[in-house]
C-alpha cells in the first residue's frame, strides 16, 4: 500500500454564508488572525505528510492562486524595508508544497468536485479530500489520524465528530459497528437525516481519504439524490454494494469555519494561542466576560 502523498481541496464553493465579505473574496481566503483558513488547512496536510496539493477551484478564486504564488515585489518591498520577519513568512507560503489548479466549470456537488480532479491520480492512488472551513485544534493531526486507519484497513474513512441532537440535520450521518478506538466500520450514511432517522450523533467532518473504488463510483454517477453529485451519494452507493467504508472519531475540537458563529469561535482559539496578541487577547476577554 502505497503511503498517501496528495490532497484535493475543493474551493469552488460561494460562500453565501459570509456575503457581503465573499462578494469579491474567496471565504476560504478571510483570515483567522493573520492567515487565511485555507492555508491553516495546507500547513495541516503538509505536517501530515502531504506534497502535492491540488485545489478545485471556480470563478472567483484567483486570490487563492496568488496566495500560494511567488510574490516577487511584495518580497522585495519587504527586503527594501528590512522586514526580515515578514518575509519569511511570506516566502515559506508558496514553497509548502507542490500546488496545481482544476476548474470546476459548473457547481454540480462536492463530488463531482473531486472527481473533476481524478485524472491527476493513478488507478491504484488513495488521496486525501480536505474541505476548506474544517479546521481542528488537536494534539495529533486529523490527517494523520484518518491516514493511520486507511493505512491499517487499505480502504475509504471519513473522518467523525459528535455533535448535538440539534445539529443532525446538518450534516451527513453515519451508523456502523464500533471497532474501538474511535473507529468504524460504516454500514449506513444518510446525507441530512431528520433526528428520528439518524442512526447515531457521529458526522462528517470533511476530512476523508478517497480511494480508487470512490473515484470509480463517481465517475458513474450522473446525478445523486439532491440532483448534485455528491461524496455522501457516493458513500452511500458503496455501501449498497458491500465495499468496505471506515470512519474514525477525530479526537481534538472540530472548528467548523463555515457559519459565522464557528469563524469567530475558531479565530478566539488561534487567537489564544499567537505569540504576538495570545496574553493581550486573554487579558481583554477577562474583561470582557465580566461585562455580560
Amino acid at each position: 500500500m502505497n503511503k498517501i502523498t496528495k490532497a484535493i481541496l475543493p474551493v469552488a464553493g460561494f460562500g453565501t454564508r459570509f456575503l457581503p465579505a465573499t462578494k469579491a473574496q474567496p471565504k476560504e481566503m478571510l483570515p483567522i488572525v493573520d492567515k487565511p483558513v485555507i492555508q491553516y488547512l495546507v500547513e495541516e496536510a503538509v505536517r501530515a505528510g502531504i506534497k502535492e496539493i491540488t485545489f478545485v477551484t471556480g470563478r472567483g478564486k484567483r486570490a487563492i492562486e496568488d496566495h500560494f504564488d511567488c510574490s516577487f515585489e511584495l518580497e522585495k518591498t519587504l527586503v527594501e524595508k528590512n522586514k526580515l520577519d515578514l518575509l519569511q513568512k511570506v516566502k515559506s507560503i508558496d514553497s509548502l508544497a507542490k500546488f496545481s489548479y482544476v476548474r470546476q466549470p459548473v457547481p454540480l456537488g462536492d463530488g463531482h468536485a473531486v472527481n473533476c480532479a481524478a485524472h491527476l491520480f493513478g488507478e491504484d492512488e488513495a488521496v486525501l479530500v480536505m474541505f476548506g472551513d474544517t479546521l481542528y485544534d488537536a494534539q495529533v493531526s486529523p490527517i494523520t489520524q484518518v491516514m493511520e486507519v486507511y493505512e491499517k484497513y487499505g480502504s475509504a474513512v471519513i473522518g467523525l465528530a459528535e455533535v448535538e441532537d440539534k445539529l443532525i440535520s446538518q450534516f451527513g450521518v453515519i451508523g456502523g459497528e464500533d471497532l474501538g478506538g474511535g473507529v468504524y466500520k460504516i454500514d449506513k450514511f444518510i446525507e441530512k437525516p431528520a433526528l428520528k432517522d439518524a442512526p447515531s450523533n457521529l458526522v462528517q467532518v470533511g476530512i476523508n481519504i478517497i480511494t480508487p473504488a470512490v473515484f470509480k463510483v463517481l465517475a458513474g454517477m450522473q446525478s445523486g439524490k439532491s440532483g448534485e453529485i455528491r461524496l455522501a451519494d457516493a458513500f452511500a452507493e458503496m455501501l449498497e454494494n458491500n465495499q468496505p467504508l471506515y470512519g474514525k472519531k477525530l479526537e481534538g475540537e472540530w472548528l467548523d469555519t463555515g457559519n459565522k458563529f464557528n469563524f469567530i469561535k475558531a479565530t478566539l482559539n488561534f487567537g489564544l494561542k499567537d505569540a504576538e496578541i495570545g496574553a493581550e487577547l486573554k487579558e481583554y476577554l477577562k474583561g470582557f466576560c465580566q461585562k455580560l
